[in-house]
């Protein structure tokens, strides 16, 4: 072996050694944790289940003529509260409607004649409500498959909520609704029925729960897309930690961590109550102002350093039984 090839091969090893002290200087350590001190506090919290729906007509009643003819004249309109038996409309059967266009042409008195003679026929509501849809204008020739308006008796949220909630959802339960076209307006139901038979949507299983409120608000609309918090449990006082703050352990139990006597953490067991998106109930282990240390991400358990590829698939030495870090 010539010089020249040995002083490539001793400044290759030379190479890879440096990168094999330079990984592991790196990233053999594992990171310390991070921390910032959270206050256990006082204050209402809300147990719920989340769900989406829509908002619905509770009867829904298309209005259809009885006969076939022409639409004379229209007397209420969409967002109309009307009772039962009111006339909606008048039309003419198409009788009629051929009769009265021939005495057009033979003057006003011949016209009056038949309009007094042969009288139009009514369309009538068949139940008290609110007009939400009006499908005909005047003039408009119809059938009776034609529907000229359709109306509910009143307006109800339909939510769909998931078979693993459906157990916690009772009859009287209350609820917060608000609609995507008004996030900043919440509304009080009531659950008053739950539908026995679920949908399957893409291996989902959904079970519909109506709700209905003391007085329907004016802004809702019948197929507005409602977001629903059934309330399963709440407190107006109790002792609260944020959720990321709790530590879900294998055995079933709670941690959090408290500063030591050393100023280190140390873990501490608790027991937990109501939870909430973003808070969680402590029942014990805890009191107001009692300070808890949180991490600032989320717990992972720490990795050993995987192996360089300058080591050709070897795997250097680390260090072990390290405390969980953050994520990064």
């Amino acid at each position: 072996m010539n010089v020249r090839k040995l002083s490539v091969i001793i400044f290759l090893l030379a190479l890879a050694g440096g990168g094999v002290w330079f990984y592991r200087s790196k990233m053999g350590k594992p990171k310390e944790a991070t921390y910032r001190v959270v206050t256990v506090t006082e204050g209402p919290i809300k147990g719920t289940v989340e769900a989406t729906g829509s908002v619905a007509p509770l009867n829904r009643v298309e209005i259809k003529p009885p006969i076939s003819g022409r639409i004379e004249k229209l007397l209420v309109d969409e967002g109309h509260t009307v009772k039962s038996g009111q006339i909606l409309a008048w039309m003419s059967s198409s009788d009629r409607a051929a009769i009265l266009d021939a005495a057009r042409g033979q003057g006003p008195e011949a016209l009056k004649h038949w309009q007094d003679s042969y009288k139009p026929t009514p369309i009538v509501a068949p139940l008290s409500g609110v007009i939400i849809l009006r499908n005909v204008v005047v003039g408009q020739t119809v059938d009776p498959s034609v529907v000229i308006y359709a109306m509910s008796d009143t307006l109800i949220v339909l939510g769909q909520v998931d078979e693993s909630d459906i157990g916690r959802i009772h009859i009287g339960m209350p609820a917060l609704i608000t609609l995507d076209a008004y996030p900043n307006k919440k509304v009080e139901g009531k659950v008053f029925d739950i539908l026995y038979e679920g949908k399957n949507v893409s291996n989902v299983i959904t079970y519909g729960v109506k709700l209905r409120f003391e007085q329907v608000p004016s802004f809702f609309r019948s197929q507005m897309t409602a977001n629903i918090s059934f309330i399963v449990k709440s407190k107006d006082e109790a002792l609260l930690l944020p959720s990321s703050a709790v530590r879900d352990m294998p055995n079933g139990s709670k941690q959090v961590f408290i500063p030591g006597p050393d100023g280190k953490p140390t873990a501490h067991e608790i027991t937990t109550g109501i939870e909430s998106n973003d808070k969680v109930e402590v029942i014990s282990g805890l009191q107001s102002g009692d300070e808890v240390l949180m991490t600032q991400g989320k717990y992972v358990p720490q990795q050993g350093p995987q192996s360089s590829p300058l080591t050709m698939g070897g795997r250097p030495s680390g260090s072990s039984g390290q405390a969980p870090k953050p994520k990064q």
